[in-house]
């Protein structure tokens, strides 16, 4: 029997709690005044510190106790929390993951940096009358400089106010006063000097610029220095995979209480999660996913014997042919099940990201989900996290705009974007949507132009206007920025939608914001499925792109040549000839079929020869010398253990829709 490792268990909890502390810190950050999420935040990094401190991270154990010193004196009322506060441990969150992540890695310098941020957080938030916290940002050293001159100086001519201000001109100064030395009135001397100094210079010069200050003064006084280096600079954390290698089920997470810490815990309120902790099993992904490919094995084997049921007079094997049908079906069912999991698992990941960029673009952004419930094959979830990161930052960085623009258009100063998720048929809808001001048409047009997508003056409708913004290495931006400018971002989002059998719509107005929408799949393993026959070829069409099953007679057929449309309920629906479209070379059956498939409002019509039912489809890729046929999305074993191609609905409605548009123009 094997045990699972007690350092991969520690680190997925310590995912789990990093995730708990990052969500409490946001939520500190809308309400100040929170104390139930100071006592969450506090509670989290206490049970993290002794956990890795059990498990033998002591440098994460080390760096944790200060964050958890700093929150303890929130919740006892000492320093009240700040939004400073707040940013400096959401930053030494992102470090703890790196500790946890890479124990042993050279982590000296960023931990240093990123307590000093704290300390300065917290002084500020003592003392909310002082100077601000100095921020090390990339390239630059803050300086710690604590210095008094001799006693004498002023009597001989040497004055500190002028030092102090060649300090400022090195960089950004914070400069505190040690008057702890000056005597009682009576004694003390008008010409002696009793005053120190401590000096945080933050600046790209180097030490000896700061000793050239002092360097007439250098053999008499006392100079103490230290510095602190910004490491390189890293992008936002999107917090995109906490455990790769394995799964939480979608049951209630488990409560940080599970993580054992030698230190005294604060009492904590009783969490009725926390009963139901024994009734979740963590399960590696890698064992789901077997167990799925043998689930699959089982719906091709019990699709054979149907078969073969179905040609026999024996009608016992019938009845075990239906058993074993229905078993199958229901374990299927529930395999689908285990693998589904919430949308908030992705969604929450985007509270932290918005909070960072509206932070670096200086624009107030809010937020709001919606339809977290929605549950999604765990593939597609993992899979969606870039594309929704690339369009996330587009509408904060092009879609919205900066506090000052949105007052003068009459609009509320703070941007407003919105993530949604619903399940529609067997499909689940993403919609990314902001208040911002839109795309524009006509730069969007004449980007195009200028780089030979399209020609001059070419008739396009405004969604295939929209869709040119996921052409490789388009953009309007007129700068580069480090958020976006480059064209590789929308690129990205094109690639892995193609890549899940999904679809983008675009819907954009002027001045009032955009609107994204994916429809994805809900699973990417089985799926049910219209077995056709095309010619000798058979083919699978998903089942929840199908709308409705027409008969087309020999007359109908040679009525519509030429034109290649059917009147659909007083509305023309184009349609293709699959046998012309794969070249079977073979007649068409007396009476073909059409069957109508849908994506979204678009909708095409597919000629084939015969109907022949459901088929539960278990989804094989195809190799990587067929990624370049678009036709196609996959392949399937069938009962006979013939091969069936998968049909690419959202491919074929676009090549009817250009069809129909090709023949629109031409008459």
């Amino acid at each position: 029997m094997s045990f699972p490792d007690p350092i991969a268990v520690f680190r997925t909890e310590a995912a789990e709690l990093l995730e708990q502390i990052e969500a409490g810190l946001l939520d500190l950050n809308v309400n100040l005044g929170d104390k139930d999420q100071v006592d969450a935040v506090f509670r989290g990094l206490h049970t993290l510190k002794g956990s890795g401190a059990m498990f033998g991270f002591e440098a994460l154990a080390a760096f944790t106790h200060h964050c958890e010193t700093a929150f303890d004196r929130v919740r006892k009322g000492e320093v009240p929390a700040t939004q400073e506060l707040v940013t400096a441990v959401l930053e030494a969150k992102d470090h703890m993951r790196a500790l946890v992540e890479t124990p042993s890695g050279d982590h000296g310098a960023m931990s240093e940096m990123l307590l000093a941020n704290l300390r300065s957080a917290v002084e500020a938030a003592k003392n909310p009358g002082s100077a601000p916290a100095l921020k090390v940002a990339p390239g630059q050293t803050l300086f710690k400089i604590r210095f008094s001159l001799p006693q004498n100086a002023m009597a001989n001519g040497t004055n500190p106010l002028p030092l102090l201000d060649e300090l400022r001109e090195l960089g950004e100064c914070k400069i505190v006063a040690d008057r702890s030395a000056i005597p009682s009135l009576d004694l003390l001397a008008p010409t002696d000097l009793y005053v120190s100094w401590d000096v945080e210079l933050l600046t790209t010069q180097p030490r000896s610029a700061i000793d050239d200050v002092f360097i007439f003064v250098m053999d008499e006084m006392q100079l103490d220095v230290s510095a602190i280096e910004a490491p390189a600079a890293k992008p936002p954390a999107t917090d995109t995979a906490a455990a790769p290698n394995e799964v939480v089920s979608p049951a209630p997470a488990v409560p940080a209480s599970r993580a054992a810490s030698p230190a005294p815990a604060a009492p904590a309120p009783v969490d009725n999660k926390a009963n139901k902790a024994s009734e979740n099993v963590r399960v590696p992904a890698e064992k789901l996913d077997e167990l799925m490919d043998r689930v699959g094995e089982l719906v091709i084997a019990q699709s054979r014997l149907s078969q073969l049921a179905g040609g026999s007079g024996d009608l016992q094997l019938r009845a075990v042919s239906e058993d074993v049908e229905r078993l199958s079906g229901e374990l299927r069912d529930t395999m689908m099940v285990l693998r589904m999991v919430p949308v908030a698992h992705l969604f929450s990941r985007f509270r932290r990201l918005v909070h960072d960029l509206a932070h670096e673009t200086g624009k107030t952004i809010e937020l709001v989900t919606e339809g977290e419930t929605t549950e999604v094959d765990k593939s597609v979830i993992e899979r969606l996290a870039d594309p929704l990161v690339h369009l996330v930052r587009n509408s904060c960085d092009h879609g919205l705009e900066t506090p000052e623009e949105r007052l003068a258009a009459g609009k509320s100063e703070a941007g407003h974007i919105s993530l949604s998720a619903r399940q529609q048929a067997g499909e689940v809808i993403i919609t990314i949507k902001d208040d911002g001001r839109g795309i524009n048409k006509e730069r969007v047009r004449a980007k195009a132009e200028s780089s030979g997508l399209i020609q001059p003056n070419a008739s396009l409708t405004d969604q295939e206007i929209y869709q040119l913004i996921f052409q490789p290495g388009f953009s309007t931006a007129q700068t580069v920025t480090n958020l976006s400018g480059r064209g590789v971002g929308m690129d990205v989002v094109k690639r892995t939608i193609d890549a899940l059998r999904g679809t983008i719509n675009v819907a954009s107005h002027s001045g009032k914001g955009s609107e994204i929408s994916l429809a994805i799949p809900l699973t990417l393993a089985i799926i049910d499925g219209l077995l056709v026959r095309v010619g000798s070829g058979r083919y699978v069409i998903p089942l929840s792109a199908v709308e409705e099953c027409l008969e087309l007679s020999i007359e109908e057929d040679m009525r519509s040549r030429g034109r290649s449309f059917i009147s659909l309920r007083d509305s023309l629906v184009p349609f293709l000839r699959l046998r012309d479209l794969f070249r079977t070379g073979t007649k068409p059956d007396p009476f073909q079929k059409v069957v109508v498939i849908s994506t979204g409002s678009e909708r095409v019509g597919l000629v084939v020869d015969q109907i022949i039912g459901d088929h539960q489809t278990v989804i094989k890729a195809m190799s990587k010398l067929h990624h370049d046929v678009a036709t196609f999305s996959g392949a399937t074993i069938l009962g006979d253990g013939d091969v069936a191609l998968i049909l690419d609905v959202g491919h074929l409605v676009a090549e009817g829709q250009q069809q129909e548009a090709h023949l629109r123009a031409a008459g």
